[in-house]
């Protein structure tokens, strides 16, 4: 009904038998956090991989501006 199923009411039993009802909150806000900092962490993976990326397209972005006329020189004489 509610997509719990029979197993489900098991392991929260055992879980409930062995941390207490005191400790269940502390616990749940400890996973919490801890789901919340590994999602920023990849956020932050991924930012620093597309500042990277950007980075490298403005640097080949302005090698050819940059160079471009050097070349020809070099290549003419």
């Amino acid at each position: 009904m509610f997509g719990i199923s029979f197993e489900h009411l098991i392991i929260v039993g055992i879980v409930l038998l062995i941390f207490g009802p005191k400790r269940l909150p502390e616990l749940g806000n400890t996973l919490g956090k801890a789901i919340k900092n590994f999602k920023d962490s990849l956020n932050g993976v991924e930012e620093a991989k597309y500042r990277k990326l950007a980075d490298h397209d403005e640097k080949e972005k302005a090698k050819p501006s940059q160079s471009g006329g050097q070349k020809d020189e070099n290549a003419s004489g």
